[in-house]
């Protein structure tokens, strides 16, 4: 029998929630295997329900975390279950969660060539084919404000402006996607552009894609390549 639990007003099977917890705690190792992130900096979340969301604790290293460590919280990021403080950031992923429906997973990384462009400020450019097709175009870098602050959330959610990538000044980067596995491709892809952006900045500069073409590789991924992926469309 699959036991249920009440959170938020909405009940919500006990082994949905574990799978989120846990595929949490997997994404965390794969964070540091693949230098996205180090120690305890960066968080991961997942919706689990509308306005039920798992969220990494605040100041616990990924190498040891482990499913009960995760937290569960609300829109308003209050915990619901859990014994630990849930990230900083929480109130970041629930405000991206709120502008995004589509969005069913968030990563916030403090990869090493995008946190050097939050760091002058600068967006990445839209100057390779995978970012504009995954992202959409070019990924802004929103105004500077502290962390784990609201305005940090507002600030984010403006830059990114629908798009399933930001930069944060002088902070990191954090991606969305329509699951984990998606999210982790969305920030290497953006590590990827920034550190090819930075490249070009020390030999004269690249040149950006038009938005008209961006918009026509975007859709066309959306329609149709993700379907090719999956097998759906020939």
């Amino acid at each position: 029998m699959n036991e249920t639990v009440l959170l938020n007003d909405k009940e919500i099977s006990k082994e949905i929630i574990l799978s989120a917890r846990e595929a949490i705690v997997a994404m965390g190792k794969e964070l540091i295997e693949r230098k996205l992130v180090a120690g305890s900096w960066g968080n991961i979340s997942v919706k689990i329900a509308d306005g039920v969301y798992a969220v990494t604790p605040s100041g616990r290293g990924y190498a040891n975390q482990k499913p009960e460590d995760i937290v569960i919280v609300d829109d308003a990021c209050k915990t619901l279950d859990g014994e630990l403080t849930p990230s900083s950031e929480s109130k970041l992923h629930t405000a991206i969660y709120s502008a995004c429906p589509e969005a069913k997973a968030i990563i916030h990384t403090h990869s090493i060539y995008a946190s050097a462009l939050a760091a002058m400020r600068k967006p990445v450019p839209a100057i390779i084919e995978d970012i504009v097709q995954i992202i959409g175009g070019r990924v802004e870098c929103a105004e500077y404000a502290l962390p784990g602050t609201q305005e940090l959330a507002d600030n984010a959610v403006k830059a990114m402006n629908g798009r399933k990538g930001v930069l944060l000044a002088n902070h990191g980067a954090v991606c969305w996607g329509k699951d984990l596995a998606d999210a982790l491709m969305v920030c290497e892809i953006l590590e990827k552009a920034a550190k090819i952006a930075i490249i070009c900045q020390s030999c004269g500069g690249a040149v950006e894609l038009s938005n008209e073409d961006a918009e026509i590789m975007h859709s066309f991924y959306e329609e149709h390549y993700i379907k090719r992926q999956r097998g759906e469309e020939k």
